[in-house]
């Protein structure tokens, strides 16, 4: 995987960035409006995309929310291209490749916002955090469409504060959404604990007091992956911190993890961030 930034002229972007530090063509022009890194918020705005469009990140330095309000488009999730329609969103922790690729003769229309890692704030993505879910898109897209058009205008800063909190507030609560299961909570809980274990779906279910099948459906809904690509989530997330925070040798850090071996581990974690540990160690 490689860094790639394809938008056809057909594509308009209206954005808002927290600084002029960075100049990339496609934020040059856009207005600064400095409230925005008092949330670490690096940048927000809408796309109406047209293919062309590719974007790749090797290595995403924050998290990246999104939601779709027209048409569709595909994105990198847990390491796999999926399809995100109008009425779903999707949240992606710091530190994985991330990607989005509209699709040829389908306009695609979304609205995001690009936060920077600071680790003094809790992390916005948790374990109970969704992967791609639907979402009620209407009022965050009016927020970001607020907050854009305050930018642009009269550019009152008390306005544009609200603006802020309200596009935040609608972020944290897809990621931390309050319909969480109880029994869901308990459950991926006790997984985070004991990672190191041999988790198969008929070991989940009864940890969880569900039948296998309950159980698979409860996460797609609440977290758009499967209970095993949870756990592969909790795994690869536990890996990345691992990695990043410590002198563990991967061997050790496999073993932490629950992986059979070092090489188990290594093809585990280059499919879900396009790159060996040693490589994303370094």
């Amino acid at each position: 995987m490689r860094e790639i930034h394809i938008i056809s002229p057909s594509t308009k972007v209206t954005v808002v960035r927290s600084s002029d530090e960075d100049q990339r063509p496609w934020l040059a022009d856009s207005p600064v409006c400095i409230p925005l890194s008092e949330l670490d918020i690096a940048h927000c705005g809408i796309m109406d995309a047209v293919a062309p469009l590719e974007i790749v990140r090797t290595n995403l330095s924050g998290t990246f929310f999104f939601a779709c309000f027209g048409g569709e488009g595909l994105v990198l999730v847990d390491g796999e291209w999926r399809k995100v329609s109008a009425g779903q969103a999707c949240v992606q922790p710091p530190f994985i490749p991330n990607a989005i690729q509209a699709i040829p003769d389908s306009p695609w229309h979304f609205c995001w916002v690009r936060y920077e890692e600071v680790h003094k704030r809790k992390p916005l993505v948790s374990l109970h955090s969704p992967a791609l879910r639907r979402f009620d898109v209407e009022p965050f897209h009016f927020a970001v469409s607020g907050l854009n058009a305050e930018a642009r205008g009269q550019n009152d800063q008390v306005a544009i504060r609200q603006w802020i909190e309200l596009v935040h507030g609608y972020v944290l609560g897809f990621a931390n959404p309050l319909d969480k299961d109880d029994r869901l909570v308990k459950l991926w809980a006790d997984v985070e604990q004991r990672l190191e274990e041999p988790w198969t779906l008929e070991v989940l279910a009864q940890v969880s007091c569900m039948s296998q099948e309950h159980l698979r459906r409860l996460c797609l809904a609440s977290l758009g992956r499967s209970p095993m690509q949870h756990v592969t989530f909790l795994r690869m997330q536990k890996g990345a911190m691992l990695l990043r925070s410590t002198n563990l040798t991967i061997a050790v850090i496999s073993q932490r993890l629950g992986y059979s071996s070092q090489f188990a581990f290594s093809n585990a974690f280059q499919r879900w961030f396009s790159c060996r540990p040693s490589s994303f160690r370094n």
